[in-house]
């Protein structure tokens, strides 16, 4: 029986994440026979959100699908965007007349694939239809029209909703898979039903960080309770995901590879922190 192999990466992190993504995915390819990768870029630009360029960047160099998450708007050039790009993907969990779409079909050498995104409403804004409903019936249709290989991202803030909706979704999607959090859990395997799954990917963003941002004004927002800028912490990257091999026939889940490798990257252009007065 044929199997397909995916590569998920977790949100990118401003111009350290994009580089490091962007310079590995061909080695991804060729050193883990990578058939299909699929990126989260919702932090892409600058730490918050994504545009137009980065989201072009980012599938020339490879990926097949860009997902987002709750920062999917901070970029407003991208509201424009999203009509034209089928492969950049917005939560499936927003009102009707969204701009954009919340899943994708699309045609490999070794059959169809199908991603879907949805947004939790655990602790997380803005507040959205209920990604349960939403996923369930979106992965229906899609089986229907003949998609056996079906991904699913959460993008969500606690791991309980995170794993409900892998749970939910058990011998009907192929890979459920969570992000926002940055940190990369340690909990990958496959379900009963023959869905793999990891309650989160992790980032693709500086290693020596708090979350992708720089360790000083973080730690001084949380010792001091005042406002402050958070840029984008500089260093080496820690490039975060999962590898799964999916049977194309019947869309289970055979393997779980989580992903997490430390890439030296060209030092990103300076960004001034804010002063921190008090």
């Amino acid at each position: 029986m044929s199997s397909l192999r995916i590569l998920f990466l977790g949100d990118v992190v401003g111009e350290p994440g994009r580089k490091a993504v962007i310079g590995q995915l061909a080695r991804f390819r060729e050193e883990e026979g990578v058939d299909f990768i699929i990126v989260n870029g919702e932090n892409a630009a600058g730490g918050r959100g994504i545009t137009p360029r980065i989201t072009i960047d980012l599938l020339r160099a490879g990926a097949a699908v860009v997902t987002t998450g709750d920062h999917v708007w901070d970029q407003p050039e991208i509201v424009d965007y999203f009509p034209t790009e089928p492969r950049l993907l917005r939560p499936l969990n927003y009102p009707e007349g969204t701009p954009g779409g919340g899943s994708v079909v699309l045609e490999t050498a070794k059959g169809k694939v199908g991603v879907l995104l949805v947004q939790g409403r655990s602790f997380i804004q803005p507040p959205l239809e209920n990604p349960f409903l939403a996923a369930e019936v979106e992965v229906e249709r899609l089986r229907a029209e003949g998609v056996n290989v079906i991904v699913c991202e959460i993008h969500a803030e606690t791991t309980s909703e995170k794993i409900a909706m892998g749970r939910l979704l058990d011998g009907k999607a192929s890979f459920v898979v969570g992000t926002h959090t940055h940190v990369q859990t340690a909990d990958e395997r496959i379900f009963p039903g023959g869905t793999g799954f990891l309650t989160d990917a992790g980032m693709c963003g500086p290693d020596e960080s708090v979350l992708g941002r720089s360790v000083e004004s973080v730690v001084w927002r949380f010792r001091t309770g005042l406002p402050t800028r958070f840029p984008v912490a500089k260093g080496p990257v820690r490039l975060c995901g999962a590898i799964v091999d999916v049977e194309t026939e019947t869309g289970k889940c055979i393997s779980v590879r989580r992903v997490s490798e430390l890439i030296e990257v060209e030092a990103p252009a300076a960004v001034p922190a804010a002063p921190q007065t008090l």
